[in-house]
């Protein structure tokens, strides 16, 4: 069954100090363009690309921290109206976020135990002190921080820690989705086996639907069910995650893949270096938007941009995609 589904989403930003004169226009910046998916309940999704491509950016939105400019987010059959207040918060009821930092995204002058009561008291007013006291000790408990630092504040912490503290504030409102945004790009990467290992085995325990964003295709690949590859806000390849691994057929999907580090040392993986200029997302380029960086780039691809079609187990935005795959 479905729990979410996103149709046609744009997030525009205007930069307003871009015109100073009446007569002018003000720059626009199209972070999101057009992405559409669905997300089955239980399952995973990740998203994965380069800085600026628009993956933060799409999960604020559907979170409702960023207003969409355009397009439909429908929460279990229910389309989210994020021009009402109250919509917006029941919302955030059910959906919850994991954000990049772990130590900047902890209010410092809160201690464990005031942060994580905090959205139990929001979303749960109607639960003694007493109670509340105890669903703070069953959290800490679930993300593996000992009860007695509960009068800790996050600076008495290491970097691993307070992502487990995040984590266990993000399940206090007991959400149906958690948007994980980067949770573990500033962490070891032992911190980060670790932390992706909690979130596999709290969405077991806690029936919980993620989407999880990265820069690192190699850590999502493992935590992920179906796989979004994004560039410049659009949509460049969508499938299940280990079709898309075992077979990329977009060239970014494959630049990307290409990336990732192979634990054998008999085994050589020669990365594939993109070149050209990253376009700007002031002025989106006509046709499709990898064709100044692509090694497969024809005429074609310059004049209309390319449609996801379904090839083999995903659909790809490439005009060659079938090329590449019967070649």
């Amino acid at each position: 069954m479905t729990l979410l589904s996103v149709r046609d989403l744009h997030v525009q930003f205007t930069i307003t100090n871009s015109a100073p004169w009446p007569w002018q226009t003000p720059d626009v910046v199209r972070a999101v363009n057009g992405v559409s998916f669905d997300l089955a309940r239980g399952r995973t999704l990740g998203i994965v690309g380069e800085s600026g491509c628009g993956k933060s950016t799409l999960i604020r939105a559907i979170a409702g921290l960023v207003r969409p400019s355009s397009g439909t987010v429908t929460l279990d059959g229910e389309a989210v109206d994020y021009t009402d207040r109250r919509a917006v918060m029941a919302l955030r009821r059910q959906v919850q976020m994991i954000f990049q930092d772990p130590v900047a995204s902890l209010n410092p002058r809160m201690t464990v135990q005031q942060t994580l009561e905090e959205p139990i008291r929001q979303f749960f007013p109607e639960r003694s002190a007493q109670t509340r006291k105890q669903n703070v000790r069953d959290l800490l408990d679930r993300v593996g921080i000992p009860q007695r630092n509960a009068n800790r504040y996050p600076h008495e912490f290491s970097g691993g820690q307070c992502q487990r503290i995040g984590i266990a504030r993000a399940l206090a409102a007991e959400p149906r989705l958690l948007l994980c945004d980067e949770p573990v790009s500033a962490l070891d990467v032992s911190i980060q086996a670790q932390v992706v290992n909690l979130l596999r085995e709290l969405q077991q325990e806690m029936d919980l639907t993620l989407v999880f964003v990265a820069h690192d295709i190699g850590i999502v690949r493992h935590i992920s069910d179906d796989l979004l590859v994004m560039y410049l806000g659009g949509m460049m390849e969508l499938g299940r995650a280990r079709d898309v691994v075992r077979q990329a057929r977009h060239p970014y999907t494959q630049a990307l893949l290409s990336a990732v580090p192979v634990p054998d040392p008999d085994v050589t993986v020669v990365p594939q270096i993109l070149t050209g200029d990253l376009p700007s997302p002031l002025d989106l380029p006509r046709g499709c938007f990898f064709k100044s960086r692509c090694p497969q780039a024809i005429a074609a691809c310059s004049t209309d941009r390319p449609a996801l079609r379904q090839i083999g187990g995903a659909q790809v935005a490439c005009i060659r995609a079938e090329e590449d795959v019967t070649a």
